[in-house]
C-alpha cells in the first residue's frame, strides 16, 4: 500500500449498537473513547454480551483487500434468552442521513455462531437508512447466538473520500413475536438465487439456482417446493437420496402398489414412514400425489391420483423448480440418479428419472435408482429458527429441540448426526431402530484413509461373515485401530447384531433382503451375527448423501442373484454383491473387485445417552454409555 493511500486515514465511522429487547431499549456508543472492556446487558428476556477489546473504531483507518477485512478484528456480541419464553428477535443497520461518505467503497460481513453468514456486502447494495442484516429468527429460551461484525474500507477506494463521514447503528430488535408458519416465511423472501412463481393457479412454486429454502426435520435436510394454494401446505424433498431402489418389476408401471410406494410408506421398524418424527403432527397424511402419465414437462392431467403420506416429486414438478435456471443449475439438481413419480408416456413400460447432469431421462423400471421421498407439511407447521441456507436451514417448531443431557439415544431419528469414531471419520448417523433396544448407525460417508477413500474387496464370495475379507478387516483392525474408534466407543457397540443376508435379484422387492417373502411374515434364515457389519440393500441412509464427485462407492450386506445375466460390472450368479455407486445408483459387482469402499454399520447398546449437540451435521450429538 502507497503511503498516498495511507493519506486516505480521515473517515469517520461510527457504530452504534442499539439493542432495543422485548420492553424497554438499551445501546452502546462505540468510539476511540470507548474504555469498558466488556458490556453486558439485560433487558426484557434478551441478555446481551459484548466482547472484550472488540469496539469498533474507524478513526483513522486505512483501505484494505476484503481477504484483509474478513480477517480483521470484529466487534463481537452474544444474544442470549435468560427469559422462559422464547424471543423473536431481528438484526437490522441503521444509518445516519448527514452521512457524507461514498458507501460504495465501505464493505460488512455479518456472522454468526449459528451459521449465519450475510457474506460481504457493500454497503451501498444493502439499501439506504434501514435495512434488515438478518431475518426475523427465534432464539429458544437458555439459548445463545454469537455474531462477529465486521466492516472496513475496500481497497479501491480514492482519495474523494478523505474528510468524509459514515454514521450507522446495528439494532437487534426483540419481541415476542408471533412465529410465521413455513409458507408465510417463504413467500417473506427466498434470498439472491430464487424467485417465487405464481404462474400455477395450484402451486406457488419456488424456482432458482440456490434459493433460501433449505429446511431440517427428522434428522434429514430437505428443499421447499412448492406452496399449494389451497391450503397453504408446502411440498418438501429431500436434498439427498435416502436409499435406492427400482421403482417395480419389469412391465409394471403405476406408482400404487410400487416397490417405491411401499418403502416410502413402510410403518414397520424398518420404514421410511414409521423413522419420520411425529409424522401426524407434520405432515398431511391424507397427501394426494398426481402419478398421472405425461409429457417429461407438461403439467399432468388428474386421471391418477394415489393418496398417501409420503411420495415422489413429478417431474413438472422438477421442471417447475429450474423455470428461471436449467436443470443442471436448478436447486434440485443434487448431481445424483433419482426416480421421479411421473412414468413414461411412450408406452415403454419405463419411467422418468433425473439423471447426475440433472436431466430427465425414460428409464427401465427395474433400474435401482436412488429415492427422494417427498411429503406435505401441514398448513399450521411454523419456522422457529434458521436462515434457510443449506448451513444454517430454517427449523419447525416441535423439531428443534436440543435433548437434555441423558436422554437416551435410542429416541431419536432416523438420519440425525453423532459424533463417532475419531480423526477423519468422526461422523455417523442413525439409521434405525431395528433391534427395538437400542441404536443402529453407520459412518455418514464411507471410511477415508489420508483424505481417501479406503477400498476393499468384499471376500471369496457373496457371503457376509465376521471372517470373510471385509468382515475380517471391520471386526479386527477397525475395531484395533485408534484411527477409527477410541475405547470408549467400542464399549458402546453390541457385541452380537444380526446381519440379514437374504438376496435380492434384480427385479425383486428389497423386502427380500430381510424377508422370506413380500409379505414380510417371517425373517430370511440366511443370516450372520457380528459385531460390525454393513447396510442391506434397500435399508434406510443407503443412499449417496452427498453430490457423487465427493464419494465413494460403498459395499452392501446384501448377495445379487444374478438372474437376469445383468449386473454393472459384470459377475458371475453366486459372488455378486450389492453395492451404492457414486451417482446413487444401486448395481452389483463381484465380491472379488477391490473398488469398494466401507460404511461400516453397528448398534450401539440402549444405554447409550446424549451428553450434547442437536442432531445436525453442523452440531452431532455427543454420547456416552450410562453405567
Amino acid at each position: 500500500m502507497t503511503k498516498e493511500k495511507n493519506k486516505i486515514l480521515m473517515v469517520i465511522i461510527l457504530i452504534l449498537i442499539s439493542l432495543i429487547a422485548l420492553v424497554g431499549s438499551s445501546y452502546a456508543l462505540l468510539t476511540k473513547s470507548f474504555k469498558s472492556k466488556k458490556l453486558s446487558m439485560e433487558v426484557g428476556n434478551l441478555k446481551i454480551d459484548f466482547a472484550e477489546g472488540n469496539a469498533i473504531n474507524m478513526d483513522n483507518a486505512a483501505p484494505m483487500t476484503d481477504e484483509n477485512g474478513m480477517n480483521s478484528t470484529p466487534y463481537t456480541f452474544t444474544i442470549t434468552n435468560s427469559g422462559d419464553i422464547g424471543a423473536y428477535y431481528t438484526v437490522s443497520n441503521e444509518e445516519e442521513l448527514a452521512n457524507t461518505l461514498d458507501t460504495n467503497y465501505l464493505h460488512m460481513q455479518l456472522t454468526g455462531s449459528d451459521g449465519y453468514n450475510s457474506g460481504i456486502k457493500k454497503v451501498k447494495d444493502l439499501g439506504t437508512e434501514t435495512y434488515k442484516l438478518i431475518d426475523d429468527t427465534y432464539l429458544e429460551t437458555g439459548k445463545s447466538v454469537t455474531y462477529e461484525l465486521r466492516v472496513w474500507i475496500s481497497s479501491d477506494a480514492g482519495n474523494d473520500i478523505q474528510d468524509k463521514v459514515y454514521k450507522s447503528k446495528i439494532v437487534v430488535n426483540g419481541a415476542s413475536n408471533k412465529l410465521k408458519t413455513v409458507s408465510e416465511k417463504l413467500l417473506a423472501g427466498i434470498g439472491d438465487n430464487g424467485t417465487i412463481d405464481t404462474s400455477d393457479s395450484e402451486q406457488t412454486f419456488i424456482t432458482g439456482t440456490d434459493p433460501n429454502n433449505y429446511i431440517w426435520y427428522s434428522g434429514k435436510l430437505w428443499r421447499a417446493v412448492s406452496i399449494d394454494t389451497t391450503d397453504n401446505s408446502v411440498k418438501l424433498v429431500t436434498q439427498w437420496n435416502i436409499s435406492a431402489l427400482p421403482y417395480n418389476a419389469s412391465n409394471n408401471t403405476t406408482f400404487q402398489g410400487s416397490y417405491i410406494e411401499q418403502w416410502l410408506n413402510d410403518t414397520t421398524v424398518d420404514g421410511f414412514l414409521n423413522n419420520l418424527r411425529e409424522p401426524e403432527k407434520f405432515i398431511k397424511t391424507d397427501s394426494v400425489w398426481n402419478a398421472t402419465t405425461t409429457s417429461e414437462t407438461t403439467k399432468p392431467a388428474k386421471t391418477t391420483m394415489v393418496t398417501d403420506t409420503v411420495g415422489l416429486l413429478n417431474t413438472y414438478e422438477y421442471a417447475m423448480s429450474y423455470k428461471n435456471a436449467t436443470a443442471e443449475t436448478g436447486y434440485l439438481n443434487n448431481s445424483l440418479n433419482w426416480w421421479t413419480l411421473t412414468l413414461g408416456n411412450d408406452n415403454s413400460s419405463n419411467g422418468y428419472s433425473i439423471e447426475s447432469a440433472g436431466n430427465i431421462e425414460n428409464s427401465g423400471m427395474s433400474n435401482s435408482y436412488g429415492i427422494r421421498p417427498a411429503i406435505n407439511l401441514k398448513p399450521t407447521v411454523k419456522i422457529i429458527g434458521g436462515s434457510g441456507t443449506s448451513n444454517n436451514p430454517y427449523r419447525l417448531e416441535g423439531d428443534n429441540d436440543n435433548p437434555s443431557s441423558g436422554t437416551l439415544l435410542s429416541t431419536r431419528y432416523s438420519g440425525e448426526y453423532i459424533r463417532f469414531g475419531s480423526g477423519e471419520n468422526n461422523l455417523y448417523r442413525i439409521v434405525s431402530h431395528e433391534n427395538k433396544t437400542g441404536t443402529k448407525i453407520a459412518s455418514a460417508i464411507p471410511l477415508k484413509e489420508n483424505s481417501s477413500f479406503k477400498t476393499i474387496a468384499f471376500g471369496s464370495n457373496a457371503t457376509f461373515s465376521k471372517d470373510n475379507t471385509i468382515g475380517t478387516f471391520l471386526n479386527n483392525d477397525y475395531l484395533a485401530k485408534e484411527t477409527y474408534l477410541t475405547s470408549d466407543q467400542i464399549e458402546m457397540i453390541e457385541d452380537n447384531t444380526t446381519w440379514y443376508l437374504g438376496t435380492v435379484a434384480w427385479e425383486d422387492s428389497y423386502k427380500l433382503a430381510k424377508y422370506q417373502d413380500e409379505t414380510e411374515t417371517s425373517l430370511t434364515t440366511n443370516i450372520t451375527t457380528a459385531k460390525i457389519g454393513l447396510l442391506r440393500y434397500g435399508e434406510l441412509m443407503t443412499g449417496q448423501t452427498d453430490k457423487y464427485s465427493n464419494n465413494s462407492v460403498y459395499w452392501q450386506v446384501s448377495p445379487y442373484n444374478n438372474n437376469t445375466s445383468y449386473a454393472r460390472a459384470g459377475s458371475s450368479n453366486t459372488s455378486s454383491v450389492r453395492i451404492v455407486y457414486e451417482e446413487g445408483t444401486n448395481y452389483s459387482i463381484d465380491s472379488s473387485d477391490t473398488s469398494g469402499g466401507i460404511r461400516p454399520a453397528m448398534n450401539l447398546k440402549s444405554n447409550v445417552v446424549i451428553t450434547g449437540g442437536d442432531g445436525t451435521k453442523n452440531n452431532p450429538f455427543i454420547l456416552k454409555l450410562n453405567s
